[in-house]
């Protein structure tokens, strides 16, 4: 059991290296990353702790890559939009349309990745297209 105590301690000891090797100055609050990793080195239990508490506070926060995206079905434009048009063509007593396929002026798949598809032209019932 003591030699598993040892082992994490390296563990958390190389980890710590790592990180401070591969941190930004923003993370470092400054300080040379030889600093750090000498701290880290001759004070193997508050040298690391240190170190995380720090670099994390420091650290920026990551965005996600959709977060311009709608959080929940009912702030997308887009599928009011398609709820609407299923809901119409309900009340009018015809079966909802197909999702939509691709035609010359308009791709299946969007343009770009999580890009809602692009509607310029009317719909078959001739409303027009959502605002963007």
């Amino acid at each position: 059991m003591r030699n598993l105590g040892i082992l994490l301690l390296i563990a958390l000891v190389v980890y710590c290296l790592v990180d401070i090797s591969r941190s930004d100055d923003a993370e470092r609050v400054g300080l040379h990353p030889a600093l750090w990793m000498v701290l880290v080195v001759l004070l193997p239990v508050v040298g690391p702790i240190i170190w995380l508490v720090v670099s994390r506070s420091h650290r920026p926060r990551q965005t996600r890559s959709d977060a311009d995206r709608p959080a929940s079905p009912d702030d997308d434009p887009d599928f009011l939009w398609r709820l609407s048009q299923q809901q119409r063509r309900r009340a009018a007593g015809r079966p909802a349309a197909a999702p939509p396929t691709a035609t010359p002026d308009r791709p299946a798949v969007p343009e770009a990745p999580g890009a809602p598809p692009a509607r310029d032209t009317p719909d078959e019932d001739g409303h027009p297209a959502p605002p963007r």
